[in-house]
């Protein structure tokens, strides 16, 4: 690989380690090395097979943060790769390989980053630091989440955090997310009464009961949304009912649902809204709820000014600060554990996110080193390292 491009040969280097979630595969031990040059002091806050490296120099505040993922998703049929996708590989100015946008370029950026920025200002007054987990592809309880109440217990919290998330839309840097919107997952199971079709009477056919209630709540009008969200959505995914005979009304059907909702609800409430809905037709039912996540957002501020100077400086963007897009990290860092200082503010930069998650991820190789230099430039500005800053 190009020799004068060290985000790219360190992005290779972690694309090679085959760390489908919760494997890390020793990418935390290549970061950790790094790291450990400079001067961080590290640890392992690892749980139940999930890898979990905490790095941070220097002390007091300000706190900058910078958080990420080693683990991928799994690749998918090989045969429709273009090429292996744990060997990097060049392609039209792309580097293919799974994790090569989500997120392995942003940690290989955000290290020679803070390599960078060390080098010209190693006494730096403040903290920065590292949290990378191997579980954030998965279930995600005891990567970010079981590390931040290791942390929070030691009264360890930053102020200020970056996720290397991928982002960007079109151009690097033209969207960074200053929010996300809950997550809560239901799988509701209505009780009837099994019975032959040609004697309805004898029976209590669940899916007629529960069908009308379904299509009523996905058609609810939760709320209108605000400035920074769209409105609260909820989309049935799954429905499974009956025997496989054609003359067997069933006995009960189950139903997943997920609500993606705004900082104008909270769980609690649309739980508490939702069952009502069966408990007042007289249903008999039973449901169960997993919350992925609260909202949170990031108010204009400090770090926000950074990021969009940063940015500016950088591509000549002026970038968009959006709340869209599914759930990230960035759920349990804000609230950091309900720390009584408040939450922490929160923003998620990386590359363009056309390919993640797909066969062939890619990302653009002339990316790779204004994203570090974006890293930097916020740094820069959160420690005032440099003076003049535009």
């Amino acid at each position: 690989m190009d020799a004068s491009n060290p985000v790219l040969d360190l992005t290779c280097e972690l694309i090679r380690r085959v760390s489908v979630t919760p494997e890390d595969a020793g990418c935390q031990e290549i970061i950790g090395q790094r790291l450990s040059k400079l001067g961080f002091t590290l640890r392992q806050l690892n749980a139940h097979g999930v890898h979990n490296l905490w790095a941070s120099y220097g002390h007091g505040g300000p706190h900058l943060l910078f958080a990420g993922h080693t683990d991928v998703v799994p690749s998918g049929p090989l045969a429709d790769w273009h090429s292996p996708p744990f060997e990097p590989t060049v392609a039209d100015d792309l580097l293919v390989g799974r994790g090569a946008a989500d997120m392995k370029s942003s940690l290989a950026a955000m290290l020679v980053a803070v390599e960078n920025h060390l080098e010209h200002a190693p006494k730096m007054a403040g903290t920065l630091s590292f949290l990378i987990t191997s579980d954030e592809e998965g279930d995600a309880i005891h990567g970010t989440a079981h590390a931040i109440r290791e942390l929070n217990a030691e009264g360890i919290r930053p102020d200020f955090c970056i996720v290397g998330e991928p982002s960007s839309d079109q151009q690097l840097g033209d969207v960074v997310r200053c929010g996300r919107r809950g997550s809560l997952n239901a799988r509701l199971t209505v009780h009837g009464v099994q019975g032959h079709v040609a004697y309805p009477n004898d029976a209590d056919n669940p899916i007629h009961n529960a069908m009308p209630l379904l299509a009523a709540l996905a058609a609810t009008v939760w709320d209108q949304g605000n400035d920074f969200y769209p409105p609260t959505s909820l989309q049935i995914s799954n429905i499974q009912s009956g025997t496989g005979a054609s003359n067997v009304i069933p006995g009960s059907l189950t139903a997943d649902f997920n609500l993606r909702f705004n900082t104008e609800q909270t769980a609690k409430r649309l739980k508490t809204q939702i069952e009502g809905v069966f408990k007042s037709a007289g249903l008999q039912f039973d449901i169960s709820w997993h919350l992925s996540g609260e909202p949170f957002l990031t108010q204009p501020g400090r770090l926000s000014a950074a990021v969009d100077s940063a940015i500016r400086a950088e591509t000549g963007l002026t970038t968009e600060m959006s709340t869209s897009g599914g759930t990230s990290d960035g759920r349990f860092i804000a609230p950091w554990a309900n720390h009584p200082q408040g939450p922490v503010e929160v923003i998620e930069l990386g590359p363009v996110n056309a390919t993640i998650h797909k066969v062939n991820e890619s990302v653009r190789i002339n990316d790779l080193q204004p994203l570090t230099r974006i890293y930097t430039g916020i740094i820069e500005r959160i420690f005032a390292a440099t003076k003049n800053i535009p």
